[in-house]
């Protein structure tokens, strides 16, 4: 691997190490916090879907720490144990923020949309971007062609997580702007559960410009190697 390319990958392992322990500590410290509605992380994901006139999503407990997420394919929200059973201030922004991304579908949010379509591109991508990114540097000088390649299907991975960004923002927005217009938590607590999903929406940011500059760091050393040429 280039060397410019080395250090930049460490440099962002190493920020996305410290935003991540920093997630994890403001989970921790506000999974401590009961809300006081008294409702759990299911109660108020079936809550906010009733709201929002969705009766078509279930709200479903899957394994792992942190594992939340929206499935737009089986219509379901799966919950972390820690959020599905916790009626705390992190499992109310976690779960709500995860129903966010159900009123997206409902609605047809376009960038939701667009992600779900680039979805089957990625998996490709993904699976061979290493490899092709690999051979292209090692042959840079007798075929340059093939980190064009790689170049490619790096961009396609960066795209998603680009329009990731206001995928997760949007979710965020509507998970806060639920909790407030319900009066669900008092000020001190939506304040709280804005700043637990500000730090999450922070890990995919670090990814997303950790993406871009890498993208423009092979791009450099693909139209190094055609200048030479």
């Amino acid at each position: 691997m280039d060397p410019g390319i080395m250090f930049t990958s460490l440099i962002f392992i190493g920020i996305s190490m410290l935003v991540s322990w920093r997630l994890k500590s403001k989970f921790k410290q506000y999974s401590e916090v009961p809300v006081s509605s008294g409702l759990t992380g299911k109660q108020i994901a079936e809550k906010m879907l009733r709201d929002n006139g969705i009766y078509d999503v279930q709200v479903v407990s899957v394994d792992g720490f942190l594992s939340d997420h929206y499935n737009p394919a089986n219509k379901t929200v799966n919950l972390s144990p820690e959020v599905y059973s916790s009626a705390s201030i992190a499992a109310a922004a976690v779960a709500a923020h995860e129903c966010g991304h159900a009123v997206q579908h409902a609605n047809a949010y376009r960038w939701l949309t667009l992600r779900s379509k680039l979805v089957p591109a990625v998996q490709v991508s993904s699976s061979l971007v290493q490899w092709v990114l690999l051979g292209g540097i090692l042959l840079i000088n007798v075929f340059p062609a093939l980190l064009l390649g790689g170049i490619i299907l790096f961009a396609v991975t960066t795209l998603f997580s680009v329009i990731t960004l206001p995928v997760e923002f949007d979710a965020s927005r509507r998970a806060l702007a639920w909790l407030n217009q319900t009066a669900m938590m008092p000020a001190q607590e939506h304040k709280q559960a804005k700043d637990a999903l500000w730090w999450a929406a922070m890990t995919y940011v670090v990814a997303a410009v950790a993406s871009i500059v890498t993208l423009f760091q092979y791009l450099m050393i693909y139209m190094g190697a055609r200048s030479r040429d």
